[in-house]
Order: structure tokens, then C-alpha cells, then sequence
């Protein structure tokens, strides 16, 4: 685990509660659920999941606050699409399709609502050139075990790696600074702002730990 801190996550707006100060939510459990709005399993899976946690524990002291991301997609995962989103419930691309597929929809729009603060990560231009140093700085970055891989199969990686980069326009801030390796992604803080967990996916223990830190003073 590395050593950021709450004051690590950036928002570049806030769409939905009053904009917070990350350095004010010291004492209470953060909960950062990381989405994108072009991600079904988003949707299906890890922000309902978010909306319990948020409903069963924030009285006792746990902050879950959605922060949407951009890694792909970026003409659909965009600032406007979220405002959308959490002021009417629209989905659109694979989200629409997903939703609309599992009958989800209500009226063709989200059927429940986000009930807790959404903000926007930092993304921005990203005009770095795709070096050799850059590509494998960001293999061992975003894959620990990229060491441990014999010759040939670092090689996949490098060149996997060279092609996501040269095809990748924008950066965003706290998705790669949290190395995170897609979406749904969960960044856990405890009492103290200090980072406890960072994982993707649907995290069946995410309740479990949750409850332990909320249990520490």
C-alpha cells in the first residue's frame, strides 16, 4: 500500500452535493467508488453497492463520495454526461444498453438515485510522447508484478502498454495516481485520511472492511 492520503484525490468539479475539502473529512471512513458513465458493470454491480453502504453506515460515521473517471471511451464519459446523469437520470452508450436489457430502466432513465456527493476527476490533455522510459515507468506502475514476468511475456506487456499509450488522449488525475486498473474501482480511507485499500471490480469484502474501520477510534 502506498502512501497517499485523502488530499490525493482530485475533483475537477462537483456535480452533485457542496463541493467538500478532502483534508475536512479527516474522522470519518471515506468511501471513494470510482465510475465511469460508459461502464454497465458500473452500474449494475458496484454503485448500488455504494448506495447501500452509504445508506446502512453513514450515520455511524462512513463518507461515500462517487468520483466518475475517464480512462476510454472520452466522447462518452465526459463532465456533461455526468451532470446529466445525476440531474436526470439519463444513461447513455453500453450503461443505456445494459440497464435497458436487464429491464432497469424506469421511463428510460436511471431507477434509483445517487443519493451521496458525485464529483468529477481531473482529466486533461495528455501530450506526454509515448517513450520507452514512459512505457515502462507505466508497466511497473500499473502492474506490481511486472518483475516477476519472464523476458517474453515482458515483452507482451511493453508492447500491450506502447499501444494503449499511443492511442490514449486524455489523463486522468486520480485514476493514475491510484494506479487503478479499470472500472468499478473502490479507494478506502480510514478515520485518520490514511489509504487502507485500492481495488477494481465488485469487492465482495468491501462491507466487511467498512465495518472494521468504522470500529476504530
Amino acid at each position: 500500500m502506498n502512501n497517499h492520503s485523502l488530499s490525493d484525490i482530485s475533483v475537477e468539479s462537483w456535480v452533485q452535493g457542496d463541493p467538500i475539502v478532502m483534508n475536512e473529512l479527516l474522522g470519518s471512513v471515506v468511501l471513494i467508488e470510482v465510475f465511469q458513465v460508459n461502464c454497465p458493470g458500473c452500474f449494475l454491480y458496484s454503485l448500488p453497492r455504494a448506495v447501500e453502504l452509504h445508506e446502512r453506515y453513514h450515520e455511524r460515521g462512513l463518507v461515500v463520495i462517487g468520483l466518475a473517471t475517464a480512462f476510454e471511451d472520452y466522447d462518452k464519459n465526459t463532465l456533461e454526461n455526468l451532470q446529466k446523469l445525476v440531474t436526470t437520470g439519463e444513461v447513455i452508450g453500453e450503461t443505456f444498453k445494459a440497464l435497458d436489457r436487464h429491464g432497469l430502466l424506469k421511463q428510460g432513465k436511471l431507477a434509483w438515485p445517487i443519493p451521496f456527493a458525485v464529483g468529477m476527476d481531473r482529466v486533461t490533455a495528455d501530450t506526454e510522447p509515448v517513450t520507452d522510459d514512459r512505457v515502462l515507468h507505466y508497466a511497473r506502475h500499473f502492474l506490481p508484478q511486472y518483475e516477476s514476468l519472464d523476458e517474453s511475456q515482458k515483452q507482451t506487456v511493453l508492447q500491450q502498454v506502447k499501444h494503449y499509450l499511443q492511442q490514449k488522449s486524455m489523463k486522468a488525475e486520480t485514476f493514475e495516481r491510484f494506479a487503478l486498473q479499470g472500472t468499478p474501482s473502490c479507494i478506502l480511507f480510514d478515520r485518520k485520511g490514511e489509504l487502507k485499500d485500492v481495488s477494481f471490480g465488485q469487492i465482495d469484502y468491501k462491507q466487511a472492511m467498512v465495518e472494521h474501520f468504522l470500529a476504530e477510534k
